[in-house]
């Protein structure tokens, strides 16, 4: 088995992708002006940065950053970031933690990992290289033992929220956490008062999310700078599914 060091410098190759944890403060960068042009130029969030074209917060020199590289082009094209339960105890919170009351997951800490700022470059958004960020943040929770995926999905309220308050609707049902894995949103999207009734449609990041099993924990929270609805999820690494498991550890 490879020891932690050797596995966070092992690169897998896929044609001409390459995809691993970022090893040195310029792969960061990299994945920083990735989410920065996804972010900000594309969605029109309102990032604060200190460098020009660059996405960089508080939590960044505690996390891992998963890249997949275009080799041929020589470009970070996706990027992941991971918050361990271990990263998260020295910072003092989980990033999610801005956003929602965790208290009833506190007993999942512990083996709890958190992603989030997922993006893909815009040329690069056929499915590819999402499957080859998932492989790896796979890989990653096994060789930790991590039990616990949590994060945000975000839904874009260029509408309103009225997209993002039907969309929570539809979803209820089939996907709401039981209720000892319920969260809180700070800042609650009164989704009750958008809701038109029409049909969404789901984020493919959401959807994907949701076939492996991922629960959403509560109701949707509203992110004023980056104007998104966003929806706590939790999936426990047990309710992935054969078909999901089978996909990722492939490789």
């Amino acid at each position: 088995m490879l020891h932690t060091q050797e596995w966070r410098a092992q690169r897998n190759y896929h044609q001409h992708y390459s995809v691993g944890l970022a090893l040195t403060e310029r792969e960061i960068e990299e994945a920083q002006r990735l989410r920065y042009r996804v972010f900000a130029d594309e969605l029109g969030a309102r990032i604060h940065a200190r460098t020009p074209g660059v996405d960089a917060d508080f939590y960044d020199p505690h996390c891992e950053h998963l890249i997949v590289r275009d080799e041929q082009m020589g470009k970070v094209v996706g990027t992941y970031r991971i918050l361990t339960p271990q990263a998260a105890h020295k910072v003092g919170s989980y990033y999610t933690e801005n956003e929602f009351d965790l208290t009833r997951l506190q007993h999942l800490r512990s083996g709890m990992v958190e992603v989030g700022r997922s993006c893909i470059h815009p040329d690069y958004r056929n499915g590819a290289v999402i499957a080859l960020l998932w492989g790896k943040l796979a890989e990653f929770m096994e060789r930790g033992g991590y039990r616990y995926l949590i994060g945000c999905a975000s839904i874009g309220m260029a509408d309103g929220g009225h997209n993002a308050a039907n969309l929570f609707v539809q979803l209820l049902d089939a996907h709401i956490a039981p209720l000892e894995y319920r969260v809180f949103a700070r800042d609650r999207l009164p989704f009750e008062r958008l809701v038109t009734g029409h049909a969404a449609e789901v984020p493919p990041l959401l959807k994907g999310y949701l076939r492996a099993g991922a629960w959403i924990c509560g109701d949707p929270a509203w992110d004023p700078d980056f104007n998104t609805a966003d929806l706590p999820l939790l999936l426990p690494m047990e309710r992935i599914s054969p078909r999901y498991a089978r996909h990722f550890m492939r490789n």
